[in-house]
């Protein structure tokens, strides 16, 4: 199984590290692309080395998406081809997993219609307006998505996201 994780600059340390790593202990051959082929620096200073430029990428070689938070996503929803890679996840119906900020991504993208979600407090409203259901839990599931609120959540982000990922594998 192949996993795209898409960010920025800014992106929140734990939420792109914790699945990062993660996946790669469940076997996911994981692969980080952003807007250019360079190292992405995270809100509290880690480094992440970046495979692909998002111009670059082929969403039908991925079997699921990570769209982590922090202040990434404030930057990625407005790359075309950010959302370009989620709306062909959500065409498709593959997994797709955003924590935090991340779902900001999709509510630009408008795959979030009549979609049971969560996300950081900060972003509800956003959620709210651009037509998603918005539940203010741990992790929500509805679907081929999984959202969570914020790095405290990581846990059942990573039980609820390892679950789906190998339920679409089969």
């Amino acid at each position: 199984m192949k996993a795209l994780i898409v960010s920025a600059d800014h992106f929140e340390d734990t939420e792109l590290l914790v699945p990062y790593y993660r996946l790669k202990e469940e076997g996911f051959k994981v692969e980080v692309a952003s807007v250019s082929r360079r190292r992405i620096i995270g809100k509290h200073g880690y480094e992440v080395e970046v495979d692909k430029a998002l111009r670059d990428v082929n969403p039908d070689d991925y079997d699921l998406l990570v769209l982590p938070g922090g202040k990434a996503p404030a930057a990625l929803r407005k790359e075309p081809a950010a959302l370009e890679i989620a709306k062909d996840f959500f065409r498709k119906n593959k997994p797709v997993a955003a924590i935090c900020h991340g779902p900001q991504i999709l509510t630009t993208a408008g795959v979030l219609t009549g979609r049971h979600a969560t996300c950081y407090p900060s972003v509800a409203d956003e959620l709210k307006e651009s037509g998603a259901l918005y539940e203010d839990s741990e992790v929500v599931v509805d679907g081929n998505l999984v959202t969570s609120r914020q790095p405290a959540d990581l846990p059942v982000f990573m039980q609820e996201m390892l679950r789906m990922a190998r339920k679409s594998a089969k």
